[in-house]
């Protein structure tokens, strides 16, 4: 049975608040906690490069202005360690990451080429920081799921599907997804991975490829060479991972109606026959209309309607931010997305903020972001690939089970988690309370560590891996 709480996880430097002190102190502790990645990489990654991470404090500002704070708790983030990243990626790869800056970087250039680090994936100060800080807080949040002490958790900084094992891809550099499913996967016989970010989830597809214990399923745009060039629906996994791939390739202008026609029925299929334990949803907003690198025409509603369609089904869920490059409409759709997982009606005039001006001419919560682009998906179109999808499913004889074993301890040691600044914690009262539920998660994990599963061989191929076939 799902908890009653919600836990809400943002990456950046959060302290454990629940409410206003004193309106100027919470307003400077709030800012910073989720500002603190965009500080600590003022040059990411360039004047002219289209990630943006300034929409994570455009996001957190609405959040924080629409009182929405007010209905969850606030947990500083547990900052991802070198062995912590090496669970999924190469130990020579996040030694480099760990090791490389604008100032050296001259000395590594062959590795820099190896592990494609370079235009779209650029240097910039402190990289490691910034990699370190929303992939610890998607692992915080998958394991804070284990142990039960939430039913929903945020991350929004995280959700970087394109890294590899080997290599950054697509302005990602750590894949915060794949390393927070083999946390799920502890204590989850069966993970579902739902994308709609623009681009196809190819580095969760890939390193999900050969293994049942998690199906993946990504709407995206395919074709015209469009990144990263995956995703066609005839990939649908290999050996024991085979149907338990799901691609929904997408053309130019889809528009709410048509994705929610594909979307909905499509993911209650999948739930209906896969039966997941736990869900992980991608919510790149590069799918909405006028995004900078987008071609889809989803309104902010629309793209919220597939979260809360997800919510809905009332499994534990880990939502993840991911692609979006028009800064002003991803903080307005993170934002409806997180009054939408909290239940909470929001206006639709935007309250007054430091950032108030990024949000003209409109300052609302849903403005027209539809474009010209024409509607290439047909009616034919989505239904040739609702039917090849429903026809694949069937292929599925059963959800996968698997044995029971003692569960290996958490990845992530809440020892090490640094606690808040007395003067940044939101007051005593509120910090106490904070730090009790951490205890409670404490316990709680002892107390759960009866059992363990095993899964049928997975593409990782790292010395840490943990899941086999007999």
């Amino acid at each position: 049975m799902l908890t009653s709480s919600r836990l809400i996880h943002f990456s950046t430097r959060s302290v454990c608040i629940l409410r206003y002190v004193a309106q100027t102190l919470q307003h400077a502790v709030y800012l910073r906690c989720l500002y603190h990645n965009v500080e600590s990489v003022p040059s990411l990654p360039g004047a002219g490069h289209p990630m943006k991470p300034h929409r994570l404090s455009l996001t957190h500002s609405l959040v924080l202005h629409y009182g929405l704070y007010k209905k969850m708790m606030v947990f500083k983030p547990y900052k991802a360690s070198q062995h912590d990243m090496c669970r999924f990626h190469s130990e020579d790869y996040i030694d480099f990451l760990q090791k490389v800056s604008p100032n050296n970087m001259q000395g590594f250039t062959k590795s820099l080429n190896t592990f494609n680090v370079g235009d779209d994936c650029p240097v910039f100060p402190g990289l490691f920081e910034f990699c370190s800080r929303y992939t610890g807080a998607s692992l915080q949040g998958a394991t804070q799921l284990n142990h039960k002490i939430c039913d929903i958790a945020i991350n929004w900084a995280g959700g970087l599907h394109h890294a590899k094992k080997f290599e950054a891809s697509g302005f990602c550099y750590v894949n915060d997804i794949v390393i927070s499913i083999l946390e799920l996967l502890k204590y989850h016989p069966r993970v579902l991975y739902i994308d709609i970010d623009i681009h196809h989830g190819d580095g969760v597809q890939e390193a999900f490829y050969l293994t049942d214990r998690v199906m993946t399923v990504s709407f995206h745009k395919y074709g015209n060479y469009f990144f990263p060039g995956t995703g066609d629906m005839y990939e649908v996994g290999a050996e024991s991972g085979r149907y338990y791939c799901l691609n929904v390739p997408l053309r130019d202008g889809i528009d709410d109606q048509s994705y929610r026609q594909l979307f909905q029925p499509v993911i209650k299929q999948v739930v209906d026959f896969y039966q997941p334990t736990c869900i992980v949803l991608q919510c790149g907003a590069d799918s909405l209309g006028c995004d900078r690198l987008g071609c889809f025409n989803l309104s902010i509603r629309g793209h919220g309607d597939c979260v809360e369609f997800v919510k809905s089904f009332r499994i534990p869920l880990l939502v993840l931010g991911g692609g979006g490059y028009t800064v002003r409409n991803v903080a307005r759709c993170w934002t409806f997305e997180t009054s939408l997982l909290l239940d909470e009606s929001i206006s639709d005039e935007l309250p007054y903020s430091e950032y108030f001006e990024y949000f003209a001419p409109d300052f609302t919560l849903h403005p027209d972001v539809s474009t010209r682009i024409e509607n290439q998906n047909s009616r034919p179109y989505l239904e040739q690939i609702r039917q090849s999808v429903f026809e694949n499913l069937k292929m599925l004889n059963h959800a996968p089970s698997v044995q029971i074993h003692d569960v290996p301890s958490d990845m992530l040691s809440y020892e090490r988690t640094d606690e808040p600044d007395p003067d940044e914690r939101g007051g005593d009262e509120n910090y106490t309370r904070s730090v009790e539920r951490r205890g409670n998660l404490t316990c709680e994990g002892e107390k759960e560590r009866s059992f363990w599963v095993q899964t049928s061989r997975t593409s990782l191929q790292t010395e840490q891996e943990l899941f086999w076939k007999d």
